[in-house]
């Protein structure tokens, strides 16, 4: 008999043991999943576009039978997979957005290469000679898509070195009535809250040098995108946290969708 009873508390100790471990690895689990954006598939179709993330704010996109590049960093390996381009957009002159070795690895005779002039002084003689410069408020057309730069910058006193206004571009693709928004590297500013009709929305949200969420999240509620994709969301205290932005988004407006994409496969 005491052996018996001796066997049972035994197995009573190991089963407790064994319940205790469970629960904290459910735990685990359920805090690491709180802390990880949801994400989608590495890509996506908006109907009228094909999205491929890269990383941070590189992506590749497919409209109908145009390939456009934006803001090709990482190197040759970056791409390797994707169709060869025949645009590719440049937004700004950091090393997140402008690559030089990047570009000359990319580019194909037939590529069209646009920049603000501020990223064509930045590059190799040789790329200058192929950029077509376009600054705030002016525009180009390729493949039957319309291209318009608008103006990127920030607003708070401590971030205004960071992006000066007139510097970099935001982009505003058209085509079949269709309009996509990509931020480039900006805050709220007025020119980003007064934009009407955009189907589909690229927004920036990392400190310091950009905007926090909750600003990123008001100004998609002002100028309400069908859909936005928040992209280019690492800082200096790491990701920002983008199912935050997704609950302030839908608190306003539940007609915005939301769409988060794996922009950081690396990220330990």
């Amino acid at each position: 008999m005491k052996r018996i009873f001796l066997l049972t508390l035994t197995v009573l100790f190991f089963t407790a043991c064994n319940n205790q471990e469970k629960k904290k690895t459910e735990e685990a689990s359920m805090t690491a999943e709180m802390e990880q954006p949801e994400m989608m598939d590495e890509a996506t179709s908006e109907n009228f576009i094909d999205i491929t993330p890269i990383e941070h704010a590189t992506m590749v996109l497919q409209w109908d039978d145009t390939v456009l590049y934006v803001d090709p960093v990482g190197g040759a390996a970056a791409f390797e997979g994707q169709a060869e381009p025949d645009m590719i957009l440049v937004t700004d002159i950091h090393g997140d957005h402008m690559n030089a070795e990047t570009l000359q690895a990319v580019l194909t005779e037939n590529t069209t290469l646009i920049a603000p002039q501020a990223v064509a002084d930045k590059l190799p003689k040789e790329l200058q000679d192929k950029v077509q410069v376009i600054n705030n408020g002016e525009s180009a057309m390729h493949s039957d898509i319309a291209i318009e730069a608008i103006p990127m910058y920030n607003l708070r006193e401590e971030a205004k070195k960071f992006h000066a206004k007139g510097r970099g571009n935001g982009y505003i693709l058209e085509k079949d009535g269709k309009r996509v928004y990509i931020s480039g590297d900006t805050e709220d500013i007025p020119e980003m809250r007064n934009l009407t009709d955009i189907d589909i929305a690229f927004v920036c949200m990392n400190l310091p040098y950009t905007m926090p969420v909750d600003k990123a999240a008001e100004a998609v509620l002002d100028f309400k995108p069908t859909v936005v994709y928040p992209y280019h969301y690492r800082g200096t205290e790491g990701l920002s946290d983008v199912n935050k932005f997704k609950d302030l988004v839908n608190k306003g407006d539940e007609s915005i969708t939301v769409s988060q994409l794996d922009w950081y496969p690396n990220r330990q």
